[in-house]
């Protein structure tokens, strides 16, 4: 089925409630638990703490309510709020909890888009495809709609409970309606925004609410005394054409009446592998596992080696996959001292790490303490490399690393500044000018 034509897919936008002020509050307080909760007072983060200066980079909810905003001084938020409390930013933080976060919401589908470092889209059709009674996903089948709602909900208490901050969740069959809905309202909520839904949810807003219509844009349209999504809606495309530009106005004009995009575009690096699964005729339990693991992980590692080596290429990356009997992804990788190709290799190392996953290790808890059973089995080799080459492909990873050690030692406030900032809204939004 071609994902972005099609209708009836359901899509899903995550978005982290006050991110960075989120996540500094959940260290906070797991490193004292007497601590006092940040997102409970006015409080933000950004700028220099002991001077006072610099930007606000997040604040939280009481502090809104002062009208303290993202990205003012700091001067002048506090001429706002006198008592704001203040706390650096700690990049390092940010990332292990995006990155665990990202984790749950790849749990529930193989279709997950980072947005950017605190948000993503998640087509979650397949997973409502295989729950009691729904079949074939029909987004106007209120049965369709009542199942949404209740994964959405598993998915803010399971990001809650696991990593203790909030997200809103916004529903809809394409991405644009479900970023729309996740900004209803907040915190901690999950809003659905369905196509019949738009002339009473969505056209009643300011122009300046619709996603993607800027400042400028939104004084430009109110100016010609479109002030309301729905006034968009029904103006002559062309007209918006004319006033906007061809780009500007088509896209005004079609996302004003809740078109957008349904493809949910994972990232290419993950792309990069090989990979094959397999569903298995019966659920692999704890009391079944050494008769049936083995013989599946065997065949889809020798599989994905025949590839690899059909195609010349190795791996340093393997990892499995497995699909417990509630619907949920997981997953688990190791990174290899060499690249390989060879079958048995990857069968060994994915043995341990199914072995790992489900029954824990190191006093980790297992699946098999929470899950009944396996119902689909994933075997893939990532991190590759052409022919006989000894190092592996730099992955994003890698390169993100690399990057920040080198920006670092150049100018670390600036290149702290610039990653922030391009975490949010996205790469490349600002960059460093040539020395």
């Amino acid at each position: 089925m071609d994902r972005e034509n099609s209708e009836n897919r359901i899509i899903f936008h995550v978005d982290v409630n006050s991110a960075f002020l989120s996540w500094s509050a959940v260290k906070r307080l797991k490193e004292d638990p007497k601590a006092l909760d940040l997102r409970t007072v006015p409080s933000a983060v950004g700028g220099d703490v002991a001077t006072r200066h610099g930007v606000i980079t997040a604040r939280s909810i009481p502090a809104k309510k002062y009208g303290v905003t993202t990205g003012e001084p700091v001067a002048q938020a506090l001429k706002k709020c006198p008592d704001l409390i203040l706390v650096p930013s700690d990049f390092d933080t940010y990332r292990a909890y995006s990155h665990r976060f990202m984790d749950i919401l790849r749990s529930y589908s193989r279709l997950v888009e980072p947005a950017s470092i605190d948000e993503a889209f998640v087509d979650i059709t397949e997973f409502i495809s295989e729950m009691p009674g729904i079949g074939e996903v029909d987004p106007a089948d209120p049965a369709v709609r009542e199942a949404a709602v209740k994964v959405a909900d598993m998915i803010r208490d399971n990001v809650r409970r696991a990593l203790g901050f909030t997200v809103n969740v916004g529903i809809s069959t394409n991405k644009l309606l479900s970023k729309m809905a996740s900004d209803f309202r907040k915190p901690d909520l999950t809003h659905e925004l369905w196509p019949d839904q738009v002339p009473s949810k969505m056209w009643p807003l300011k122009i300046g609410d619709l996603f993607g219509c800027g400042p400028k844009t939104a004084a430009k349209l109110e100016g010609m005394g479109i002030r309301t999504i729905g006034d968009a809606a029904a103006m002559d495309p062309a007209i918006l054409r004319v006033l906007l530009g061809e780009s500007s106005g088509e896209y005004i004009h079609q996302a004003a009446n809740g078109r957008g995009s349904t493809l949910v575009r994972v990232e290419r690096e993950a792309a990069k592998s090989y990979s094959n699964e397999t569903t298995t005729a019966q659920d692999i339990t704890r009391d079944n596992y050494e008769e049936q693991a083995p013989v599946i992980i065997r065949k889809l590692s020798d599989k994905v080696s025949a590839r690899l080596k059909k195609d010349s290429v190795k791996g340093l990356t393997v990892t499995v996959t497995v699909k417990t009997s509630d619907f949920r992804r997981h997953s688990r990788q190791t990174r290899l001292e060499r690249a390989t190709d060879d079958g048995n290799e990857i069968f060994q190392s994915s043995m341990k790490l199914l072995r790992s996953l489900m029954f824990g290790e190191g006093g980790e808890q297992g699946l098999y303490k929470e899950q009944s059973g396996i119902r689909l089995l994933g075997v893939g080799v990532s991190s590759l490399t052409q022919g006989d080459e000894e190092e592996s492909q730099m992955t994003l990873e890698d390169l993100a690393k690399a990057r920040e050690q080198a920006a670092l030692r150049a100018d670390p406030e600036m290149d702290r500044l610039l990653d922030m900032i391009n975490g949010k809204f996205g790469s490349g939004t600002i960059r460093r000018g040539g020395r």
